[in-house]
């Protein structure tokens, strides 16, 4: 394989395996601007995951497993709203138990299929569904048409979820609600804006968008279940991090995605890249792979760090993150 081609797929693969990412940080964002932080992203991923796999599997319908998972993982926002909007429970201790609740049951329903499991070669759907999809002309272009014109139908509907996120957000009459929410739920409440309606929506909304990213793992991971690993892998914690990492602004999680997605595909193709530049690249294969292995949750530590110590001034960090508000306090 030419060193134009080895980047070219090293480039590639940085898009396609990470997007999961995109779609957590964007619901996870969604979620926060409420003033909401839900620790449960990784059990959201895991359950819109199991279920619109299963679901996508015995229709034979990309359409259906996206539809269900976005409703399976809506539901565990609906219990995350249920527990912290309404009965005012700790948001820490309640996306935890989310996501212990979600990888359970991940495991629970994957174990108890067994042999019954459906493969993702037998749904036709699926298969066709998250094969590489060419745009005309655009994918042509050498490198950069492989690399961004020439992935799966999940992936252009991560980015255009995004972009929208972000138009919805800062562009819209709702979406100034909801930062308004966020950042002081008294002066909101204050003016009529119905703070349980809008909680619950977009609770719902976020962790729905989680559960997509989940079903997208489920493919890429080609629907093969193990009872000892679960699809997410972490990725859940990822995306919180990435929250921090691109402002809260859903679309420089476009960006934050990238980032974190070199470091997470270079464990895999370092030794690839340094043989093919030698010169350059060829240290890459003296660093031990298990290094490589640490390095995304390396980055995710260090943005948390420096998350710390920059002013919330400078930041877009919604003033009344995680806190409860109690209406008669106001």
């Amino acid at each position: 394989m030419s060193a134009m081609n080895v980047l070219t797929l090293f480039l590639f693969n940085i898009v396609v395996y990470n997007i999961p990412l995109l779609y957590g940080t964007v619901g996870e964002i969604i979620t926060e601007k409420t003033g909401s932080l839900n620790l449960g992203v990784e059990g959201t991923m895991a359950v819109g995951a199991i279920f619109g796999y299963l679901a996508g599997c015995y229709t034979n319908s990309l359409l259906v497993g996206l539809l269900v998972s976005f409703l399976a993982a809506g539901a565990c926002g609906l219990l995350f709203a249920v527990l912290t909007v309404s009965l005012q429970a700790n948001q820490n201790v309640t996306g935890l138990t989310i996501t212990t609740f979600g990888t359970g049951l991940y495991f629970f329903v994957g174990k108890g299929l067994g042999s019954d499991w459906p493969g993702m070669q037998g749904s036709s759907a699926l298969v066709n569904g998250f094969a590489p999809l060419e745009i005309p002309v655009l994918s042509r272009i050498p490198v950069v048409g492989k690399v961004l014109f020439s992935q799966n139908v999940l992936v252009y509907l991560g980015i255009v979820i995004a972009v929208a996120a972000w138009f919805y957000l800062s562009r819209t009459r709702v979406g100034l609600r909801v930062r308004a929410i966020g950042e002081n739920p008294a002066a909101a409440d204050s003016v009529g804006v119905n703070l349980l309606l809008y909680k619950y929506v977009h609770l719902v909304l976020g962790a729905g968008i989680m559960g997509l990213g989940g079903f997208y793992m489920a493919l890429n991971m080609g629907g093969s279940f193990e009872g000892s690993n679960c699809w997410i892998n972490g990725y859940g914690w990822i995306a919180i991090a990435l929250v921090i990492f691109a402002n809260w602004n859903t679309v420089y999680a476009i960006l934050g995605t990238l980032v974190f997605g070199f470091f997470n595909t270079l464990q895999i193709y370092s030794g690839s890249l340094a043989n093919a530049f030698p010169g350059p690249l060829g240290w890459l294969s003296a660093i031990p792979s298990q290094l490589y292995q640490a390095l995304p949750f390396i980055i995710t530590a260090i943005v948390l760090v420096a998350s710390s110590v920059r002013s919330k001034k400078l930041g877009g960090q919604p003033a009344a993150l995680g806190l409860n508000y109690f209406r008669e306090d106001r």
